[in-house]
This record gives C-alpha cells, structure tokens and sequence, in this order.
C-alpha cells in the first residue's frame, strides 16, 4: 500500500522564531523605547539559551529596533518625532512609486492581495489588532512587491521594520484604527480598477496620515 503524499510541516530556526518574538514583545510595547533588554530574563520568559537570544537581537539592531550601546547593552531603539517624520516622509514616497505600477501586475497577484484585504476586514470586525496589523503590513509588503523593484523592496523593508512599533500604536485607538481600514478599502478600490494614480494617491495619503496617529507614541526632540 502506498503511502499517501504528505506536505512536510514548515520549521524555521530558533534564532528566527525568538526574532519574531522579541520583534512582536517590541511592536507591542511590552519592551518599551529606552528600555534594556534583559538577556536572562528573556531567555527565561522564552524557554531558551542566551545563544538564540543574543542572535536574536543582532537582527533586531540590523533592522534598527535595537542598539548595542557600550556598557548598557542591548535597549530598545527609541525614534523622535523627526525621526519618525523623516521615515514617514520617505515610505510616502516609496509607497507612492510603487502604486504607479502595481497595477500592471498579473490578475492572480492583484487578486491574492484584494483576498487579503478581504481577511483583513474580518480581523478588523473580530477586533484582533496585532493578527491583523500582521496581515496590514504584508498588504504593504505585497503592493511594493508588484512594483518589480528589489532596491524599493529592500528600502521600504528597512524602512517599516524600524516603523513597525509607532505605526502599531497608531491603530491604538477605535477612531484611528477605523480611519486607517477606510484608507486601506480606497487603496483597494483603486487597486481593483486597475488605476494606478489613484492607487499611488491613496497610498501616499494613507501612509501621510500616519504622523497624527503616533505622534503622541513619538520621543521628544534630542536637544
């Protein structure tokens, strides 16, 4: 008798799942800006050595989430305001570029994320936030894709890992969590009708109207 066909379940390494977990504890504000990462006690609260950790938290300070400081150690990058202006101001840029072109993708990659959308939507009704900030940010991911552009990739990518937690904190309250979907429900209108300056519109407005949501989760000017 033969054996049927079985997928072989996905397994991704230590490092990269304690990665994530520290990555979601920083988006989620359960380590805040300016705090010092705890190597034993996170070790400790994930069930892991401090190898895993410590290889951990050298991918988070490539994604500028972390600094390595002499003497402190490891503490959660904390953004000022016109930091997080500035990374606002060229996210609206990029995202702006890549609408322009997403719309000349394939159907069946146009129609995956308007899917996704779709989820989202649900998430949104179910108010399961983090879940659907997750999908929120590979909708983002998935419209620059469509631009066929690796250097905007790879900028946009670095760009919103080190924006993650502010923006995060902009879906905080009903009003702006409710704003922000209706932006997202524009730039999918204008996605399914193919309109590519619409969409770029949408997106740059979208990501423009970021600034007043976070502002009050932004650091005070270095003097």
């Amino acid at each position: 008798m033969k054996s049927p066909a079985t997928a072989q379940i996905a397994r991704i390494p230590l490092h990269e799942e304690v990665t994530n977990r520290i990555r979601d504890m920083i988006v989620e504000s359960r380590l805040v800006p300016g705090e010092r990462i705890q190597e034993m006690e996170l070790a400790q609260l994930l069930g892991v050595s401090r190898t895993p950790i410590r290889e951990a938290l050298k991918v988070l300070t490539s994604e500028g989430l972390v600094e390595l400081l002499p003497l402190r150690g490891a503490i959660v990058k904390a953004f000022t305001d016109k930091d997080a202006r500035d990374m606002l101001d060229v996210i609206a840029l990029l995202e702006a570029f890549a609408g322009e072109r997403a719309c000349q993708a394939e159907a069946s990659r146009i129609d995956a994320i308007l899917a996704m959308h779709a989820r989202m939507e649900t998430l949104y009704a179910q108010r399961q936030r983090l879940e659907y900030f997750v999908l929120n940010q590979d909708i983002h991911e998935a419209l620059i894709a469509l631009a066929d552009n690796d250097t905007l990739s790879v900028t946009h990518a670095i760009l919103s890992k080190r924006m993650r937690s502010l923006r995060y904190s902009g879906n905080s309250g009903a009003e702006n969590w409710a704003a922000a979907l209706a932006e997202h429900t524009q730039m999918m209108q204008a996605l399914a009708r193919r309109d590519g300056p619409a969409l770029a519109k949408a997106m740059r407005e979208h990501i423009q109207n970021t600034w007043p949501r976070i502002r009050a989760h932004a650091q005070p000017e270095r003097m």
